[in-house]
């Protein structure tokens, strides 16, 4: 054996030496979650942590700036990847624009297809980073492809859409673990100094017994669902995967996809998962959309403790507007995160009327951006080398959130044991799709997809005829 030090061997030793002591890595761990950066100063002058960005629509752009932006952590990015060239080329000139001098993405490093995440992930070190922001369907290969080369893993949420897909991650995340692995999921709202204050002072019984939650995602489409004219010389795989949202298979379409994090604060403030679901939903006037979503969703979530959660989603233009999650215990009732996702606005009440002169505690303004922060917490662990696995609440939290998306579809009451155990996978086969590949999902003769109705099938859309 060659006494040489392999170039991993000192960039992992320089790391160690960066950090140095325990009380020294507490203290890098302590500076970030204190807002105040990493420190600046490493001791090898070309430390970087390689960063490759798989999926390069809005959100991966969007992640790849967040981690870009880690104050003194010595990131690059190297390598890209997406099956449309085009959104590579988008994401790459306005990261440029940004962070030129720590862009290292030349042609060679851009990579095209279904198998670019291998590519790109190839082109990493053990030990660096991969961002997963493609369609949800793809997480789990994704996943386990980085786990297999030792990388670091942070990936957008959902990470699940069904029961076996969320089996999968689960069975994965431990095999992180076992490798050292940290793992970052984006359900940002987790990393919120307010929300986070605010889950310490309903722990300690400000709001007293947490009874009841509500919560609302109504607003205009925020970008087209419309599949006419038509995907025109796209093969179908494709049209399919560029219109994510308006198919199940790869994404659970606009319930996973849009009301997830709102499923995960509230489960965080009750700090339990809900037990069961039931839904109603529907299909209004469609116009051009012809697509897998119902227009409006209304599900009740029951937690172990009886305590319901009841959730409302609507994407319609012209209605009225509302975003936020709000909970009522029984001193008082308080609001989680008012109107979007950032800033929270985490407020408690005394009693039940949420007015201003009732204010009991609010939280500070401005609040530090929780995309941001969760960038901050995984790069600390990384460098800390704590640690830090967020796929199994991750994957929880997406199939809470599938549950209530399944029972809507179906018309049924499902509980959390049935949508885990529950054999439809609509991910199956997606780890060997090529671009030569059929779509999983096929029209009928007039071009219109299967859709849910609830009462005709055991599934969303397919399956044995219900019961009558």
């Amino acid at each position: 054996m060659s006494n040489n030090p392999s170039r991993d061997d000192v960039r992992q030793a320089s790391r160690r030496e960066f950090l140095g002591s325990g009380a020294a890595t507490a203290t890098a761990a302590a500076a970030v979650f204190a807002g105040e950066g990493l420190p600046r100063v490493h001791a090898a002058g070309n430390d970087e942590i390689r960063l490759a960005l798989i999926g390069c629509g809005g959100r991966g752009g969007g992640a790849a700036v967040n981690a870009l932006s880690v104050a003194g952590a010595p990131i690059k990015l190297v390598a890209m990847g997406d099956v449309f060239k085009d959104r590579i080329d988008i994401v790459k000139r306005s990261l440029d624009s940004q962070f030129k001098e720590r862009i290292d993405v030349p042609d060679e490093r851009k990579f095209v297809g279904f198998d670019a995440f291998k590519k790109a992930i190839d082109c990493l070190r053990p030990g660096d980073i991969a961002i997963f922001a493609t369609p949800p369907a793809f997480r789990a290969p994704h996943f386990a492809y980085a786990i297999e080369k030792g990388v670091h893993t942070f990936m957008e949420k959902p990470v699940s859409i069904d029961g076996p897909s969320t089996k999968r991650i689960i069975e994965l995340a431990a095999k992180a673990d076992a490798k050292k692995l940290k793992v970052g999921v984006g359900l940002m709202c987790r990393h919120c100094d307010a929300r986070r204050e605010l889950f310490s002072r309903l722990r300690n019984g400000e709001a007293g017994e947490l009874i009841a939650f509500r919560g609302y995602r109504e607003h205009n489409p925020p970008h087209s669902l419309e599949l006419a004219p038509g995907r025109g010389d796209m093969s179908e795989l494709l049209w399919q995967v560029k219109r994510f949202h308006s198919f199940l298979w790869a994404s659970g379409g606009i319930f996973s996809d849009y009301y997830v994090h709102h499923v995960d604060e509230v489960s965080w403030m009750k700090d339990a998962w809900p037990v069961s679901a039931e839904a109603t939903g529907g299909r209004h006037y469609r116009g051009k959309i012809d697509d897998q979503n119902f227009d409006s969703y209304s599900v009740e979530y029951t937690f172990p403790d009886g305590a319901k959660f009841f959730y409302s989603g609507r994407v319609m233009p012209n209605c009225r507007q509302q975003f936020g999650v709000f909970g009522q215990g029984s001193k008082g009732a308080f609001t989680i995160s008012g109107s979007g996702h950032s800033p929270a606005k985490s407020t408690i009440y005394n009693g039940q009327k949420m007015e201003k002169d009732r204010i009991a505690w609010a939280a500070p303004q401005p609040e530090a951006n929780p995309y941001k922060r969760e960038w901050e917490h995984l790069v600390a662990a990384i460098l800390a080398d704590e640690p830090y696995n967020e796929a199994v609440r991750g994957a929880e939290a997406s199939l809470v959130t599938a549950m209530g998306r399944f029972a809507a579809h179906t018309g049924r009451l499902v509980t959390y044991d049935e949508m885990m155990n529950c054999p439809d996978d609509l991910t199956a086969g997606v780890d060997s799709l090529t671009d030569q590949s059929p779509a999983p999902l096929v029209a009928d003769a007039d071009g219109r997809y299967p859709t849910p109705n609830p009462g005709k099938f055991k599934y969303e859309y397919r399956g044995e005829r219900a019961a009558d």
